[in-house]
């Protein structure tokens, strides 16, 4: 490899992982973005959401050219198809999340985060036929512990945990499925189409109720915080895709935990949701399977690298 092709290899790592780090930075102060806009409730927010999300997308779209690509996504049925589905998961996760933010519940929102690349793993097994390795299994068997502890000792089932975990997992596993035939801004447009008619519904039926729809009825700046509910989803899933694009599966399973860290911290320390004893138990279980699966990451980077070496020598 010469110096320039190893000074650009270099320069496009490092921009994967600003990229992807921005992206998780981004998703960890959601809680604290989300907040602001009380008094507006879970279901007003994520219909605003998806619509102002489709809004961004379409400039996005006229901005870079990009009609061309999603006029070919558009004549093939089966992809249309798989937006539609990923679509669906990505509502129900915006709506637990959004649902766990504004009632208190945000560390639990944490827990489901740092599950998730636990869990990307086992559906790879069961889904993708993929093969793991013993420390992998060893971090899966931990976080089900993890899990049993919370539910026997805190005594609550973590369904918005569990809930956020398995649709960002499959969701996920929909991504790679569709790979480069769709690029991030065609497919967050297209899922952000198909959930039109929710968002919709959705206003028609917060409307209804005595609080009504908010926008515009607690001032400009509250309704300045919620018209960028759009930005506020669509910027950190375009910087997640750009990541993706220049650095490997390794460092972004290690760079991802930055998010339900930050969430912890809110929930915990800055909203003081309370951690009792045996809620504490759980995420330290939770914690040792994520060291597990962190250390499986870097022996297998390594010996990755080992054998790059080898057959370079």
């Amino acid at each position: 490899m010469t110096l320039t092709n190893a000074a650009t290899t270099r320069a496009t790592q490092t921009a994967g992982v600003a990229y992807a780090g921005g992206a998780y930075l981004l998703w960890g102060v959601l809680p604290l973005y989300f907040l602001l806009l009380v008094p507006t409730g879970p279901w007003e927010v994520v219909a605003w959401r998806v619509l102002l999300s489709f809004v961004f997308c379409i400039l996005l779209l006229t901005i870079t050219r990009g009609w061309k690509a999603i006029g070919a996504i558009i004549r093939q049925p089966r992809l249309l198809g798989w937006t539609a589905l990923a679509g669906v998961l990505i509502y129900v996760n915006w709506q637990v999340f959004l649902i766990g933010t504004l009632t208190g519940h945000v560390v639990e929102t944490s827990l489901g985060y740092f599950i998730n690349p636990i869990a990307t793993v086992l559906l790879g097994v069961f889904v993708l036929k993929e093969r793991i390795r013993r420390l992998q299994w060893a971090a899966i068997g931990i976080a089900a512990v993890a899990v049993i502890v919370i539910v026997l000792f805190y005594r609550s089932f973590p369904w918005i945990a569990l809930s956020l975990t398995a649709s960002f997992g499959v969701y996920g596993l929909i991504k790679k499925k569709i790979g480069p035939s769709v690029d991030a801004i065609s497919g967050l447009t297209l899922e952000s189409f198909w959930l039109i008619p929710i968002a919709v519904v959705q206003l028609i039926l917060v409307a209804t109720t005595p609080e009504g729809i908010t926008m515009g009825a607690n001032g400009t700046w509250h309704a300045v915080l919620l018209a960028f509910a759009g930005v506020a989803t669509a910027v950190p899933l375009l910087l997640f895709a750009a990541g993706t694009r220049r650095i490997n599966l390794t460092v972004i399973g290690m760079i991802q935990f930055v998010t339900p860290v930050m969430q912890f911290i809110i929930g915990a320390a800055v909203l003081g949701e309370p951690m009792p004893i045996e809620r504490w138990i759980g995420f330290v279980i939770v914690w040792i399977a994520i060291a597990v699966f962190v250390v499986d990451l870097v022996l297998a980077a390594r010996r990755g690298r080992r054998s790059a070496h080898t057959s370079l020598g």
